[in-house]
């Protein structure tokens, strides 16, 4: 493959990767601020495993915005 046609294909590679993810992960205290409750609540919802689903990142914790709307 030559050198320009791996280049393209690798960006369009990149291109359909960031067209799937969201442009900003919602953190513990945006969901607080969406559902009115405290922030606490949403480190308990997370602990009991009963909140919407949520990742980290290193040591933060965020959520995908499609996941918290489905929960």
């Amino acid at each position: 493959m030559r050198r320009r046609d791996r280049h393209m294909a690798e960006a369009s590679a990149r291109a359909t990767l960031r067209a799937g993810l969201p442009d900003r992960y919602l953190t513990p205290d945006d969901i607080a601020e969406l559902f009115e409750v405290p922030k606490e609540t949403v480190y308990q919802w997370r602990k009991k495993r009963i909140g919407p689903p949520g990742f980290r990142v290193g040591k933060h914790i965020r959520y995908d915005p499609a996941a918290v709307q489905r929960w």
